[in-house]
C-alpha cells in the first residue's frame, strides 16, 4: 500500500525515506491509530502504578 501511495505521488526516494509512516499513512488515506481517552489512561495507570522513587 505505501509502494503505491509513493508511485502515485511521484515521490523521490529521498522523500519516501524521510517520511515517517504515520505521514505515510495520512497519505495513502489509511486510518490511524485510535488515541488513547482519558479514561483510558486512568486505567492503565491505576494498574501500572509508578514504582516509589522510580524517577530519582
Amino acid at each position: 500500500m505505501l509502494r503505491r501511495a509513493a508511485i502515485e505521488f511521484a515521490a523521490p526516494p529521498q522523500a519516501f525515506w524521510r517520511l515517517s509512516l504515520k505521514e505515510w499513512r495520512a497519505l495513502a488515506g489509511a486510518p490511524s491509530a485510535p488515541v488513547l481517552a482519558r479514561s483510558g489512561l486512568a486505567a492503565l495507570m491505576a494498574r501500572f502504578p509508578d514504582e516509589e522513587g522510580a524517577d530519582q
